[in-house]
């Protein structure tokens, strides 16, 4: 027995989450009378317990840490936007995705320890001595008849206290954080505009007419396709958001100037004036859109339509360009139109026959183009043909390898004077260099065949005796790592710069893992295979090398490997490569303390964004989980990177434990010691 306990995905046949346990010699598992599962060991010590990693829900007597997340149930295969956290500042906030807050606790301070759900039904913040600072409690708040309860960030993005009603022998709502459910933001997601009932319940509405059920989407309707022109359809006591993403444009301006400036925007879908004395105009960009409407909001919304006729059209206000077109461009003849039908059956046969032409130029210059061994001058960058190389040409190329870019990598120059960057793979291992010329062939033509817009481009090989050498097209402003090292051209990456070279690195690992017809590692995954080119795009280099050794096509572990590898080199770009040899624990005690900031390079220049370095940290340390179960993704990765993807606090990501708990004491005490 390893000691792990293990939830197992029965539908996949892998394994979906385990405590991580192995290295604790557990013996036994518990369950408490207060509903806590806990893992002991031989000394019946707790080494591991429930109550310390909670998924949505707490139990009496449960406590919810600084860096611990409640995370909503989710609706499909998708984790739930919605999240109940503490700040370092001690404040409790319910939030969509990480920067969207609805709801917090009135009361913040820095000596706040912690929130706990006590038994007798009450949400309380309290200090270093457990003391409460502020409280929520029950409709049953001490009523000792009431024997279960349990507080939960329920799916719909509101937080509970539920409690066993012995009589009807069901469990009812006693207390929620946030009264209007439609305040909760994204409750009708893309299903419409929330509306409160009498009865206290919500109804998702689409402006157009008809009731959205739970599967349907109510999308802004405007296309730039308009050929008759758009005009504005008003929604009074409604207050539109767009969701994707969430970022309204903000001016101050009348509702007569807002609805013009969204009729002469072509990327302006809809518009909201607060009408509150503000002045507000709240233009959104986006097809996805929701909001909330009730008779005491004195918000007017406008929606963009195009003039072409709807089924249904509510309350419409005069267009101001352009006006309807003359009733009898509206009508259709009924009646059949012979030279209508001869000029589509001419034109129809024209395409046709000028498709045949193109096709056969096509493939008569593609018959011409195919590269020939030895042919240097055949070498196209725009074409996507591997060209094969002799020994003597690749000296030629290279001028017996004078120009040294690095490890076993040299310029050449084509006799179209077009620079390339060749690899010697001698310097790998040796079952590369003795491999079948035949299956070296094979094996190179697959990695040849995969084009990403951030992954260098393998334009030739060499395959002659020993000699194994393969040809990439050259970046200029060579490899990252000499951009993070070097003090002037560090300067150069300001924080937005690292994280786009963060993204284009996903993005290329997620094609490779997941986007070719055959699963590819990289296998040597660092700043030293990533490349700028001129344009300071991210481009990976060196990938699917260590398959060419190997007669396995896919394995799980190097997908893993290439995550934790990627992971490192987040902590790496952030840090300017501070920390010393383990960097990566470094920046996880400095993370889990608060001090995020001592983590970032004091080279970075233009400031950087609090919730972004957040973000950042917190991907980086899911990455490297010595458990590769709990890796993530590169798919994953580049959705949390881009924004639309929420990230909870990591686990602790080492095999040797220090708990966050012990990194607390230590911090404290160097401030003790520290204070005069």
């Amino acid at each position: 027995m390893s000691g792990d306990m293990v939830l197992f995905d029965s539908s996949k046949g892998v394994a979906a989450w385990t405590s991580n346990t192995s290295h604790f010699s557990v013996t036994s598992a518990a369950l408490l009378d207060n509903g806590n599962l806990v893992l002991l060991n031989r000394n019946q010590a707790v080494v591991w317990e429930s109550f310390r990693t909670p998924s949505d829900t707490l139990l009496p007597g449960q406590n919810l840490s600084v860096f611990q997340t409640l995370r909503a149930a989710s609706r499909n295969d998708v984790s739930s936007y919605y999240s109940l956290a503490m700040d370092t500042l001690g404040q409790l906030k319910l939030c969509w995705e990480t920067n969207i807050c609805y709801w917090k606790s009135e009361s913040s301070s820095s000596q706040i320890r912690g929130a706990t759900f006590t038994k007798d039904g009450a949400l309380q913040l309290v200090d270093q001595r457990f003391r409460p600072i502020w409280s929520k409690f029950g409709e049953d708040h001490n009523d000792s008849s009431v024997k279960f309860r349990f507080l939960r960030l329920d799916v719909d993005g509101n937080l509970r206290m539920h409690s066993w009603d012995e009589a009807s022998k069901s469990w009812k709502s006693v207390w929620q954080a946030v009264e209007n459910q439609c305040n909760v933001f994204a409750t009708c997601g893309r299903c419409g505009v929330c509306v409160f009932t009498p009865t206290a319940s919500t109804l998702c509405k689409c402006p157009y007419g008809f009731v959205a059920d739970s599967n349907s989407k109510c999308l802004a309707p405007y296309t730039q396709k308009c050929s008759s022109g758009s005009t504005m359809v008003a929604l009074e006591h409604t207050f539109l958001y767009g969701l994707y993403p969430p970022n309204d444009l903000i001016t101050q301006s009348s509702l007569e100037q807002c609805r013009n400036s969204c009729l002469q925007d072509p990327l302006c879908t809809s518009v909201t004036v607060t009408n509150d004395g503000t002045g507000q105009c709240r233009k959104k960009q986006t097809h996805f859109i929701t909001g909330y409407e009730h008779p005491s909001i004195t918000s007017i919304s406008l929606i963009k339509v195009c003039l072409d006729p709807i089924a249904v059209l509510p309350k419409t206000l005069p267009a101001s360009s352009p006006s309807s077109p003359p009733p009898s461009l509206n009508k259709r003849s009924r009646g059949f139109c012979l030279p209508c039908l001869i000029g589509a059956a001419t034109g129809t046969l024209i395409a046709f026959i000028l498709i045949q032409i193109g096709i056969g130029l096509c493939l008569f210059k593609r018959r011409k183009a195919i590269p020939r061994r030895g042919s240097l001058a055949a070498m196209d960058p725009n074409s996507r043909d591997l060209i094969a190389l002799s020994y003597s040409e690749i000296k030629d190329l290279t001028s017996n390898f004078k120009h040294q870019l690095g490890p076993k990598v040299f310029k050449g120059v084509l006799p179209n004077d077009r620079t390339v960057a060749i690899k010697d793979l001698k310097g790998i291992e040796r079952r590369v260099r003795t491999i079948e010329e035949r299956q070296f062939r094979g094996k190179i033509s697959v990695i040849g065949s995969i084009h990403h817009k951030n992954l260098l481009k393998l334009e030739g090989y060499c395959c002659e005796s020993d000699h194994r050498f393969l040809v990439y097209e050259y970046a200029k402003n060579g490899s990252v790592d000499k951009w993070i090292e070097e003090t002037k051209l560090s300067k150069r990456l300001t924080w937005r710069k690292r994280i786009e070279l963060c993204l284009g690195v996903a993005r290329a690992m997620a094609y490779l893992h997941m986007g070719c017809r055959e699963f590819v590692s990289h296998g040597n995954l660092k700043w030293e295979n990533v490349v700028l080119d001129e344009d300071l795009e991210t481009k990976v280099t060196e990938f699917g090398l260590g398959r060419i050794g190997s007669g396995s096509l896919h394995n799980g572990g190097d997908a893993e490997e290439d995550v934790a590898r990627f992971g490192e080199m987040i902590v790496l770009v952030v840090s300017g490569c501070q920390g010393g040899g383990d960097a990566c624990r470094w920046a996880y005690e400095e993370w889990v303390v608060g001090q995020s900031e001592r983590v970032l390079d004091v080279r970075i220049e233009g400031g950087v964004d609090p919730e972004e370095l957040e973000r950042m940290l917190r991907l980086a340390f899911w990455c490297v989980q010595v458990d590769e179960w709990l890796r993530p993704p590169m798919g994953e990765v580049v959705k949390v990177l881009e924004g639309t993807l929420p990230v909870d606090p990591p686990p602790f990501p080492f095999t040797c434990r220090r708990p966050p708990e012990e990194i607390h004491s230590e911090l404290e005490l160097e401030n003790i010691e520290s204070s005069p």
